[in-house]
Order: C-alpha cells, then structure tokens, then sequence
C-alpha cells in the first residue's frame, strides 16, 4: 500500500487526479445533505493577532489569501528561472509563447466584454477566461503520453509561465481595492530588505521567509491583492549565487514548495472555491451573461486567440512551431489553454463577491474548461492518428 502511494504522488498524472477528485468532493457537498458542513468549513473563523495587529478572517479567505500567495510566490520563483536560465532565456525561445499567451489574454478577454458590454455589474469579470491552468492543461497533455511531441509540452509549460505572468500583472492593475499608503511603503521597506539581503549574497531561506511573511502581512493591510507579496519575493529569491552546499537558493525554495503546492495549496483551493449548487440550473442559466462570457471566452476565445496569434506571426517569420509540431498539434495546445479552472476560479473570487455571480462564474469556469479539455484531447488524438498514419506511408514508399 504504502508502495501504491509513493509511486501515486511521484506520477506527473497526480497533481490533476487530486485536483480533479477536491473538485468532486465540493461538488458533492454542495449538492447534497453535507451541504451545511461545506459551508460550515469554509466560514470556520480564524484569527492571528500579534499586539494590536490582528488578522480574523474565515478559513475561504484564509486560503484565498493566505496560501495561494504561496501558489503565488512559487508562480515567481518559475518565472525568474525560465527567463533567466531556461526555456524563455533567448529570444528565439520566447516569442513564440509571448505572441500565443498574448492572443490567450486579449481574444477571451474581448469575448467575455461582447456578452457583457454596458453592464457595470458583470463587466469587471472581463480577466476570469484569460487565465490557463497550468497544472490542469498539462496534466491532460500528460495523460496522452507518447502520443504528443515533448516539444509540445514544453511550448504549453512556456505559454502558460507568460500567462500567468499576465494574470499577475491584471490581478494588481484591476483587481486592487482602495490602499493604504502606509501598509504598502511598510511593503515596501521589506521588499527593500530582502532585495538587500539579495545583493549581499545571503543564501539562507530562513531570513527571506520570515521578511516574507512581514510583506504578506502588509499587502494583506493596504488593500492591494496579498497574493502579490508571494510573486514580489519570488522575483528576490537569488538564483545564480550558490550555498555551502553548491544549490541555488531558488531552485532549493521551489523544489521544496512544489509538492506543498501542486498536493496541497491548488487542491485546497478547489475544494473551498469550486462547490457549485446544481438547484435551479437550467437552461436559462447558461445564459447568463458572466456564465456566456466565462465559457465562450475560455472554449472558443482561447483557441482563436493563440491559435490565431501564432499562425499570424508564424506568417510574418516573427516565429516559428517547435520541431515535432505540427498545426494540428498546435491547435489542439490551443484547445487545451481553455482550461482555465484554478486562475479562472480564483480571479472570479477578486473580480465578484455576489453569491449569484459567484455561482455564474463557477459554471461558466467548470464548463468551458470541460469542453477545452475534452475537445483539446479529440484533437491532439487525431493529430497523433495522422502523424502515424503518414509515417506508415512513409515508411511503405521505402
């Protein structure tokens, strides 16, 4: 047994499994008789106070904004060392990601504004479609194995670090409530600190954890979204400077967060943030215009936005598909960038506070990730069917 579940939290495919049975799980006590312990657990209080400083909020919010500023912050450790040193460290490398993720954020974006336009109330979710869950979509890219070129993985994991990266950006630009000068500059003067104990070449994560945590406390204050402090500290990590041992400080910090993250953090937030009620759904629901916007813009504004993008730059020798990739591949990568469900749900959570737009919101996410997922692998299967049957002629005329 113990065998079984060491080798289960070892496979590539488990992160999605865990994702996918928290989503379950939410979905059944929410929709059933356990519906009153649900909710009982995500209002359950918790307070931390320190003096005067105090910080008292349910245990949704506390996972919201608490731990997904680890998410976060690891989110910022793999974004430094992809520019730095890995697949997005040369120009020829990146601009092919940047041009796909670019079309991914303003096609979906440009969608979910056509059924919301002159809506004040629902016009703030304009961002929940852009975003591409990246352990979800590579989990899926996973489970065909052989069947899809490595390179293609490769161009997902890239795709999706960019982004992120964008969701990043949008979540402090649009999703920032009314700040407080003084809780930021207080932010600041930590992030100022780590930066100096990063300068000095200090490779202990000790201090830079415990900085850290002063900086989350301060973002979490001064009204801008607490999960930015994690990718602010993430972007200070060192990455060239090695300790005694010879390891870099931020390859140490993300091997270390990384299972905490992918078997914890995502799960946890699924669970808490994914219990949709299926009382009263009918059609007239999927009409919704946040549920319409969601859905069309992750199902068919994904796809067009970096398919698109890439095969109009791809046009104009601005870049090039990876070895091993054909369109068909390529297109079906695009499928896949609709799975929006983690980012998706979690910027819903910034963007409305309404339990009926939450509800719109979660269906819109849930569905278009499903159909994302599913036509996304329709797709890559018969790119892979064609490549081995052009292959077998190959081989014939031979």
């Amino acid at each position: 047994m113990l065998r079984f579940i060491t080798a289960f939290f070892q496979s590539k495919l488990a992160p999605g499994i865990l994702l996918i049975a928290a989503t379950m799980l939410a979905l059944i006590m929410e929709n059933t008789s356990l519906y009153t312990l649900y909710g009982q657990i995500k209002g359950t209080p918790v307070s931390l106070q320190i003096g005067g400083f105090a910080i008292d909020k349910p245990l949704l919010l506390w996972i919201n904004d608490g731990l997904m500023a680890i998410f976060f912050l690891l989110v910022g450790l793999e974004i430094k060392r992809e520019v730095l040193k890995g697949h997005l460290s040369k120009p020829s490398q990146l601009s092919l990601p940047l041009v796909a993720a670019l079309g991914g954020v303003v096609v979906p974006a440009l969608v979910y504004t056509f059924f919301n336009f002159g809506n004040a109330e629902t016009i703030d979710g304009w961002a929940i479609p852009a975003a591409t869950d990246i352990a979800f979509a590579l989990g899926v890219l996973m489970l065909l194995g052989n069947r899809v070129p490595n390179a293609l993985k490769v161009c997902l994991v890239a795709i999706a670090i960019i982004d992120d990266l964008a969701a990043i950006i949008i979540i402090a630009l649009f999703y920032t409530a009314d700040t407080s000068l003084s809780a930021l500059g207080l932010a600041g003067v930590g992030l100022a600190c780590a930066f100096a104990l990063n300068r000095l070449g200090v490779t202990r994560l000790g201090p830079y954890a415990m900085i850290g945590l002063f900086i989350w406390a301060c973002v979490l204050k001064s009204g801008v979204h607490a999960t930015l402090a994690g990718v602010a500290l993430g972007l200070i990590i060192p990455l060239r400077i090695k300790d005694e041992y010879g390891n870099s400080p931020l390859k140490v910090m993300e091997h270390a967060l990384h299972p905490w993250v992918v078997f914890g953090v995502i799960p946890l937030f699924a669970f808490v943030n994914a219990g949709l009620s299926f009382k009263g759904i009918s059609i007239d629901t999927f009409k919704d215009p946040i549920t319409m916007g969601i859905m069309c813009g992750l199902f068919f504004g994904k796809q067009a936005g970096v398919f698109l993008f890439t095969y109009i730059a791809k046009t104009l020798h601005i870049c090039k598909l990876p070895n091993g990739v054909s369109w068909m591949h390529f297109y079906g990568l695009s499928l896949l960038t609709g799975i929006g469900f983690t980012m998706s749900l979690f910027i819903g959570t910034l963007a409305f506070d309404h339990i009926e737009n939450i509800t719109a919101v979660r269906l819109g996410v849930l569905t278009g990730s499903l159909l994302s997922a599913f036509a996304g692998i329709a797709v890559l299967l018969y790119a892979h069917k064609r490549y081995e049957a052009q292959k077998a002629i190959v081989n014939q005329t031979e």
